[in-house]
């Protein structure tokens, strides 16, 4: 067996954190052969900070770069900047990132810079539009440019890596670690600290979750999709809506605008990450322009409408879990209101097998990077969604 092999794992926001977070805790039960070190740039500050406590992990690296409503060229450069220094003093083996977020394609290319190697967790997921979703379609096509292993999460994704040109020898395809991550938190009888949400009659009522923050349905889309809010709350007494809100101010005066003092909505600040899976577990059904929440969401059963004209997560569509309706208001009417009178078709929707993973995602990358650095001989079995 070789030497230690010395990991740095680099993420910067929340989603970030929580998929990552496994992965850390799965490295850290092989010391003699792994020693994994972790550096956040805190794109995200409080909410990242709230998923490092969940799991009870201590970066040992803090780029601390959060400030308000800072730009993209703002983050490129003080993500490069910091990470030059870190990376220099620690010359790691390996660089992991994860997805699709600035932090990850600007820490790829600082490992590049230095000739350190690579490995994108959650590699390959695409929609062929550069600007949709905006900036992460482009990050994560230049992240794999720079990777030396790639994680893919399903086998879509893997073909999406070879059409690119990628080499076979190079994807893996794991499952993806946010199941990983969604198993380690639910629990049974959760009790949320927020006391509307305790109040809220789970049992006879139906809780449509909701969350909205992609600056592509900045302005008249996202208006759009709250006034739809508006109107299903009118025509279904049955319907209370949850909707986490954003903290941009251009989503929060759009909200403030169109749903402040409504019966039934509920406006919340961002949950952290555990009072969030328990709250979408008790959930009817879920409207999002979220990517995780395409994944998340179907491993509970809970039908998904994504706010989006696009999605680089097709599997879950073709699975029959998730649908794209994009943000016109009649078409979201229609599709929430085909779901809340129609059991035969939520029962399809929410019976549909997930194709993203099966909580074990974290342990075939793991055993990944032991065949990468010779500590094993064959590569782990590939993830394949299991069928009805």
């Amino acid at each position: 067996m070789g030497q230690n092999k010395k990991i740095l794992v680099v993420f910067g926001t929340r989603p970030e954190a929580i998929k990552m977070a496994p992965l850390i805790k799965e490295l850290a039960r092989y010391p003699e052969e792994i020693n994994c070190l972790v550096a956040v740039t805190a794109q995200h500050r409080e909410m990242l900070d709230q998923v490092l406590d969940l799991f009870g992990i201590r970066p040992d690296f803090d780029l601390n770069i959060m400030k308000s409503e800072q730009s993209l060229f703002e983050i490129t450069c003080r993500v490069l900047s910091g990470l030059q220094e870190i990376f220099n003093e620690e010359r790691p083996d390996l660089a992991l990132v994860h997805g699709d977020t600035t932090t990850t394609f600007v820490s790829a290319l600082a490992a590049y810079y230095l000739q350190i190697p690579v490995g994108h967790v959650e590699a390959g997921l695409r929609t062929g539009d550069k600007y949709a979703p905006f900036p992460e379609e482009i990050n994560r096509r230049l992240t794999a440019g720079i990777a030396d292993l790639h994680f893919a999460p399903t086998g879509l994704a893997r073909d999406n890596l070879l059409k690119e040109g990628i080499s076979r020898e190079k994807i893996f395809v794991t499952g993806n670690t946010v199941i990983d991550a969604l198993f380690l938190t639910l629990k049974d009888n959760y009790s949320f600290n927020n006391s509307v949400l305790n109040n809220i009659d789970y049992k006879n009522h139906k809780v449509i979750l909701v969350t909205t923050h992609r600056r592509e349905n900045f302005g008249g889309p996202m208006k759009s999709v709250y006034r739809a809010l508006k109107t299903i709350v009118d025509l279904y007494p049955e319907v209370e809506v949850v909707f986490s809100v954003h903290r941009n101010p251009v989503v929060r005066n759009a909200v403030a605008e169109l749903l402040s003092n409504l019966n039934r909505v509920h406006l919340i600040d961002p949950l952290e990450y555990e009072p969030f899976i328990n709250l979408m577990n008790r959930s009817y059904l879920v409207l999002t322009d979220s990517g995780g929440l395409q994944e998340e969401a179907p491993a509970l059963g809970k039908p998904v409408l994504v706010l989006r004209d696009v999605t680089e997560r097709p599997e879950a569509v073709w699975a029959g879990t998730v649908r794209v309706i994009g943000t016109q208001y009649e078409k979201i009417v229609s599709e929430v209101r085909f779901l809340l009178d129609d059991q035969q078709h939520y029962q399809r929707m929410s019976e549909a097998v997930n194709p993203y993973g099966d909580g074990m995602a974290s342990q075939r990358i793991c055993g990944a990077l032991f065949h990468y650095f010779g500590f094993a001989g064959n590569p782990p079995e590939e993830y394949v969604a299991n069928k009805k």
